[in-house]
C-alpha cells in the first residue's frame, strides 16, 4: 500500500466550494432537514428510518457535522423553546438554509448521475418492488 506524505490541507476543498462531494453524514442530515426543521435526536431518528436502519448517526458524528454545517452556512439554528423549556434545557432545532438546500439538490443530482452510470454498466438493476435487498450485516457471518 502506498501512503502519501503530502499535506492533506492542500487537497481539501475551500469552505465555499460547493462542487465537492459531501460526506455521507452531512448529506443524510441535509436529507433529514429537507422536510422541515428538527432537533438533533429527531435527525438521528429520521436518518435511521429512511435508511431502513442501515445508517445510525452517533451523537459525536451528528453534532460534529452539525457544527461544521452551521459554520459553512448549510443549516441554521432556530430560536425555538417548546412547552416550558428554558433556554438552557431546550432542544436545539435546525433547518436548511438556501445554500444548504442548493447543495443538497446538487448532491442528489450527482448521486443520481452515478447510479445511472452504474445501471448502464450492469452494476444495478432497476427495482421492481419497494423491498430492499437484505443487508450483509443482518443474519450473515460475523
Amino acid at each position: 500500500m502506498v501512503t502519501s506524505t503530502a499535506k492533506r490541507t492542500s487537497l481539501q476543498p475551500a469552505a465555499d466550494d460547493t462542487t465537492a462531494a459531501l460526506t455521507p453524514a452531512v448529506f443524510h442530515i441535509l436529507l433529514a432537514l429537507s422536510d422541515g426543521h428538527s432537533h438533533g435526536y429527531g435527525i438521528m431518528q429520521d436518518v435511521e428510518a429512511f435508511t431502513g436502519g442501515e445508517i445510525r448517526l452517533g451523537p459525536g458524528t451528528l453534532y460534529r457535522s452539525i457544527q461544521r454545517m452551521l459554520v459553512d452556512g448549510l443549516i441554521e439554528e432556530l430560536e425555538i423553546a417548546l412547552h416550558d423549556e428554558s433556554d438552557d434545557d431546550r432542544r436545539r432545532h435546525y433547518r436548511l438554509t438556501t445554500k444548504g438546500l442548493a447543495i443538497a439538490q446538487r448532491e442528489a443530482r450527482r448521486l443520481t448521475d452515478l447510479v445511472e452510470v452504474a445501471r448502464q454498466r450492469n452494476l444495478l438493476v432497476k427495482r421492481t418492488g419497494t423491498t430492499r435487498p437484505p443487508s450483509p450485516r443482518k443474519g450473515g457471518r460475523r
